[in-house]
């Protein structure tokens, strides 16, 4: 069973967009209202699903994890990493 439905959207569309969607609703048997949640809830989640995810060509990316291994000379960084450290292990 799912969630109580508590919230309400409400959208402004021109008339050719309402009977398309009407007629979408209707051959899968499901009201308008279902319909476009479904349509909007799968919208939502592939563009949250690719804010996710980086893509890069994997040159780009042997590059990156070979990059990861080269200590940066960095006076500040060395200076910082003899601090003493506040946790200890």
């Amino acid at each position: 069973m799912g969630l109580p439905k508590s919230r309400r959207l409400e959208l402004r569309t021109d008339e050719s967009t309402d009977q398309l969607i009407s007629e979408a609703a209707d051959l899968l048997h499901v009201s308008k209202t279902a319909f476009v949640t479904n349509a909007a809830r799968q919208a939502a989640e592939r563009v949250v699903a690719r804010a996710d995810t980086t893509l890069m060509a994997p040159e780009v990316f042997d590059a990156m994890m070979a990059s990861l291994d080269v200590p940066d000379d960095s006076a500040e960084l060395e200076n910082l990493s003899r601090l003493p450290r506040l946790i200890r292990r």
